[in-house]
């Protein structure tokens, strides 16, 4: 007799290569990944322009990271790779997830599925899974792409230290993206119309991208202190709008790339000069990149984790009739 863990598996991998198949397929996809992969040359074309015309500095700490400046470096035209995925990142794991459960529902398709052999929490899982193993080969086959092209053009490969980083890069982006990408799916769980799940979710990301800097300007400068104002105070006032800023998503991701992509970088806030003096502008090894960064690369996954368990706790209570 078959072993019903293993046939259970077995329709799982199968739901999983269908979600894969389904989004590869989608005009949607198509037309994101060709604005992805069209802002990916023009920044790696930006980036090589500046580093071929701008002398390096004499005591510039990330110098010897080459292949690290062409994802943080631009010549002004344009904004940098890191940059360009902050901002296209949620619209691709919007664009996946807004659709996930509610389209299912309302092509009466749902229950069907869920009246097969398979656990109920499969169907959430194939779908979270198999967009993230979109969006993870997606961004692996573009960093792969500009480092290849740049090594091409440049004549030599990157270091370890190098890869290294840029791999952490590569799963910081994707856990990124998929907070959004469970953020919508929460949202297609949530409501029943598949255009309310998607304008509730680009809402959300309009409000932290445009809305929020703007409301947070406004609370700056009604509690900027003083010009008589002791240093103290102003560390205070500083480190209160950075906790204010990192509420925001793209906060998180941003700080989390600036560590790991320029390793000069060796505080997220302010320092004293007690602090500044005596150091030697040097790059930070790996390890202690990371270390500075711990606390906003945790809560990141922690919004994420937070998505999907508020997704999966409404799909399971969800009255579902098959047809």
């Amino acid at each position: 007799m078959p072993n019903p863990k293993h046939s259970q598996l077995y329709a799982f991998s199968i739901l999983v290569r269908k979600e894969i198949a389904d989004h590869i397929r989608s005009w949607k996809f198509i037309i994101l990944l060709a604005i992805i992969g069209l802002t990916c040359v023009a920044s790696l074309y930006t980036a090589l322009s500046a580093l071929k015309n701008t002398a390096p500095a004499p005591n510039d700490p990330d110098a010897a990271f080459f292949f690290l400046k062409i994802f943080t470096t631009s010549d002004g035209t344009m904004p940098s790779f890191h940059l360009f995925v902050g901002f296209l990142g949620p619209l691709l794991g919007i664009c996946l997830g807004f659709d996930a459960v509610n389209a299912e529902f309302n092509g009466r398709t749902l229950g069907r599925i869920l009246s097969q052999p398979i656990h109920r929490d499969y169907f959430l899982n194939a779908k979270f899974i198999g967009a993230l193993s979109v969006i993870a080969s997606l961004f692996v086959a573009l960093i792969l792409f500009t480092v290849g092209a740049a090594t091409l053009l440049v004549g030599f490969p990157p270091s370890w230290a190098e890869c290294n980083r840029l791999m952490l890069f590569t799963l910081l982006t994707v856990v990124y993206i998929a907070f959004w990408l469970n953020l919508s799916i929460l949202f297609s769980v949530r409501f029943r119309h598949t255009a309310t799940s998607a304008l509730v979710a680009i809402a959300i990301w309009l409000f932290f991208t445009v809305f929020y800097p703007i409301i947070l300007n406004i609370v700056a400068k009604s509690l900027q202190p003083n010009t008589y104002a002791s240093e103290a105070e102003i560390m205070q006032y500083q480190h209160a709008m950075l906790t204010l800023m990192r509420f925001a998503p793209s906060q998180l991701y941003s700080d989390g790339t600036n560590m790991l992509l320029m390793p000069s970088i060796r505080s997220l806030g302010p320092l004293h000069m007690e602090q500044l003096q005596g150091a030697i502008p040097s790059p930070l090894p790996l390890w202690e990149s990371i270390k500075v960064a711990w606390s906003q690369m945790v809560a990141l996954i922690a919004c994420t984790i937070i998505c999907f368990a508020a997704s999966y706790y409404f799909f399971m209570r969800k009255e579902i009739r098959c047809p």
